[in-house]
């Protein structure tokens, strides 16, 4: 493709999942597609298996057979949509029907395709239709299934029009192979017929270099290669049995050990002695110095039908009948036989050992190669209207699927914007009052949460069983929502696969990481209140073992000397010293409670708040802290990668994003609630009275100290200094409204200063 239309198309991108994924929303989108920056793609692999995807529609684009769709592959896919369509309005609505019209029939290619799709809907009855779907090409694919010719080149049994031809194909599968054709049924090609035949030619070559040479290979003529055989079969056990003979002539007291004992017979005596294989392991007969092998009596039991064989095949043909074999004859077999083996050991393995040559022969004698390859032209003939029905089927597919894999491959789309489930989602598992949509298929958990653990997330690997089936798989379910209290291998949920089914699942493993922020606040608190609880359970049952082993003691030293253990005296300087660092203690503990208490009530009102907030902040705000920070780590990358994709970004899951991948249980809205609950525990009072107890305790620990007159004090000051600066504040403020007032009161002093020194004046 040019520069120039490399720079023509204006992308468009939002952002999700904390990176830049591009929008493919219009055709042009999707032929420019080559265009984009591999770097800007959310992945660049998927395997084949382990997505909710149609496995059809994968295996078309897995084009190499590898297990894996790949980049190189998607476009390929992309770029002949964009060839043999006109316009993409199907595909971009995932119709599962593809209309005629928007076949590209400007080329060759489009309009062949164009007459494979009006051929398959005529073969249906459907020669009017406008449009073609998956459910036609499933009724024609069913049709192609139980057709003799599918255009693949490969011939069946089924294929043969006469029993002596199908005999024949069944042979040449049964000798030199077979191949699957397109139907899934074992069959013959092009290859395997002239390998046959070029075997047959050099099988029959071998056979005529012994019928040449006449009784020096085939001393007993056609029977030669069964007696060979025969011979095979026993030559060990002969050659095992003459030696033992030689070696008892050559020392008589060697004659015993070279015979089985009598502890062995007693043993083989306990057990089944038909069919031993112990048994066999016996000599073919009595041992002993200068001895014949003999033919009908006295033969080892589990060697009798071979020595049978022996007898009929070689003995009687070449020494007529006799009851017994000598050295010198069996070494002269031997002999007569050694230019036959010579001979076998070159025998062509094209063929393998399943024909005679009788039958060869009558083979190549024949017309039956001719006919074969008569049946694969007509199945060739078939092989481009076939191919057009193959891309006909290959462009319904993809006018379904293609926009759905990009939305999942080039970027996350379904993922992030939840109108779709993602490929990768397996399902949804329900456990512990949630609903986990993040689910994925797994192989191997081990291997998957090694990698897996980068996520960050807090995983939980569930074995799952169908109900009422032996079918079984692994998955990995992600927990973004609440806490992980409840959660621990062995527990049992639900999960719903994406079909509908229901699966019992139960942890088997979990990867441990931060739930939530609210999880984390409240995290060091239960900590602490396991580890009290775990502390005094044992420190109850360290005391009750105390308990009894004390009483076992005191028990036995009664038993022992009861008049002794009346009279033990009664220490009473122990036990007052006992009582006296009770008190201690409590006085000290008293006395740091005081001194805390103290100190809170001698800071100011507004300072308290502040201080609790301090304490409850120092203890919670590390373990807030390292949540957050690794829940905004958290990332979908490390997941996907363990199941073999291969993520070409960070695919971030932030809080509020993984907030809507668990549900957590909620009561309906507007749905009425009750809090009585009859079976609640019943309250004691015992509680009540021992808050209320050492409230009092420390209110009078502060009385006793000044710390409550101190602070009524200082509540009383800070009272009356308000109320001073509020008169203060209201005295100004009148002063500030009567100005005019105050000017008119001054002028009438005035006046009535001057008639009052009025009349003095007058009397002067």
């Amino acid at each position: 493709m040019s520069t120039a239309s490399k720079t023509t198309h204006q992308w468009r991108f939002f952002r999700l999942g904390g990176f830049d994924q591009v929008w493919l929303e219009t055709e042009e989108d999707i032929r420019h597609l080559a265009t984009l920056d591999q770097k800007l793609w959310a992945a660049l692999s998927c395997p084949v298996q382990g997505l909710e995807f149609d496995p059809q529609t994968l295996a078309m684009l897995d084009t190499d057979k590898d297990d894996r769709v790949r980049v190189p592959e998607i476009l390929a896919a992309v770029a002949w949509v964009s060839s043999m369509l006109k316009n993409m309005d199907s595909l971009l609505a995932g119709q599962k029907t593809l209309p005629l019209s928007a076949i590209d029939t400007s080329h060759a290619q489009g309009q062949a395709l164009f007459a494979s799709a009006k051929h398959i809907l005529a073969h249906l009855g459907k020669a009017n239709s406008t449009t073609i779907s998956i459910e036609d090409l499933t009724s024609i694919e069913e049709f192609f299934l139980g057709s003799a010719f599918n255009g693949d080149g490969v011939i069946t049994p089924l294929s043969a029009d006469n029993d002596a031809t199908r005999c024949l194909i069944e042979e040449i599968m049964t000798c030199v192979g077979a191949v699957m054709d397109r139907s899934n049924e074992p069959g013959i090609s092009s290859e395997q017929v002239q390998l046959f035949f070029d075997g047959a030619k050099e099988f029959l070559s071998w056979w005529e270099e012994a019928q040449g040479q006449g009784e020096k290979i085939l001393p007993l003529g056609p029977g030669t290669q069964t007696a060979a055989q025969v011979i095979r079969n026993l030559a060990l056990k002969i050659d095992d049995f003459f030696t033992r003979c030689a070696l008892a002539a050559f020392d008589p007291k060697a004659r015993a050990s070279l015979s089985p004992g009598l502890t062995t017979y007693e043993s083989l005596a306990l057990h089944n002695i038909a069919g031993s294989t112990e048994l066999r392991s016996f000599p073919l007969a009595t041992i002993d110095a200068n001895t014949v092998l003999p033919l009908k009596s006295g033969v080892n039991p589990a060697w009798t039908d071979e020595v049978e064989q022996l007898y009929l095949q070689v003995i009687v043909p070449l020494f007529g009948e006799q009851d017994h074999l000598t050295l010198d004859q069996w070494q002269q077999i031997k002999a007569t036989f050694a230019p036959f083996e010579a001979w076998f050991s070159t025998r062509p393995d094209t063929l393998g050992a399943g024909m005679e040559v009788e039958r060869i022969r009558e083979i190549m004698a024949g017309n039956g190669q001719q006919d074969i390859e008569t049946l694969l032209t007509q199945d060739l003939a078939q092989a481009s209207q076939i191919d057009n029905f193959d891309n006909v089927a290959r462009l319904v597919y993809y006018n379904r699927d293609l926009l759905s894999l990009l939305n999942n491959f080039v970027t996350f789309r379904d993922f992030y914007s939840q109108e779709h489930l993602a490929v990768f989602q397996a399902g949804t598992l329900y456990l512990d009052g949630r609903a986990c949509e993040l689910c994925v298929h797994v192989s191997n958990i081990d291997a998957h949460a090694e990698l897996a653990t980068l996520s960050r997330m807090y995983l939980a690997y569930c074995q799952c069983q169908r109900c009422g089936s032996t079918e079984q798989m692994l998955i990995a379910a992600a927990f973004t929502g609440g806490d992980a209290d409840n959660l621990m291998v062995g527990r049992n949920g639900i999960f719903y696969d994406r079909q509908g089914h229901d699966w019992d699942a139960t942890i088997v493993k979990v990867v441990e990481h931060p739930i939530s922020v609210r999880q984390a606040f409240w995290a060091p608190y239960k900590r602490i209140a396991r580890m009290i609880g775990e502390q005094v359970e044992k420190f109850a049952a360290a005391k009750d073992q105390a308990v009894e082993a004390g009483a076992d003691a005191k028990l036995t030293d009664m038993s022992a000397a009861p008049e002794a253990a009346g009279k033990a005296p009664f220490d009473v300087a122990k036990f007052a010293g006992i009582f006296a660092a009770i008190g201690l203690a409590l006085g000290a503990i008293g006395t740091a409670l005081a001194a805390i208490v103290g100190g809170f009530l001698s800071l100011p009102l507004w300072q308290m708040p502040l201080t609790i907030g301090g304490i409850v902040l120092m203890i919670s705000g590390p373990s807030m802290l390292i949540a957050y920070l690794k829940l905004r780590q958290r990332t979908l990358g490390p997941i996907l990668d363990a199941g073999g994709w291969a993520v070409n970004s960070r695919a971030s899951i932030n809080i509020p994003f993984g907030a809507t991948l668990t549900k957590v249980a909620e009561l309906p809205e507007g749905a009425q609630r009750s809090l009585r609950d009859p079976f609640a525990e019943k309250k004691t009072p015992w509680k009540r009275w021992a808050i209320l107890l050492i409230l009092f305790v420390i209110l009078g620990m502060a009385w006793d100290k000044g710390y409550i007159q101190k602070l009524v004090s200082s509540l009383h000051t800070t009272l009356v200094t308000m109320q001073t600066s509020a008169q203060s504040v209201d005295e100004a403020a009148e002063e500030i409204a009567s100005p005019d007032e105050d000017a008119a009161s001054s002028e009438e002093d005035t006046a009535s200063q001057d008639e009052d020194t009025a009349p003095v004046a007058a009397e002067e």
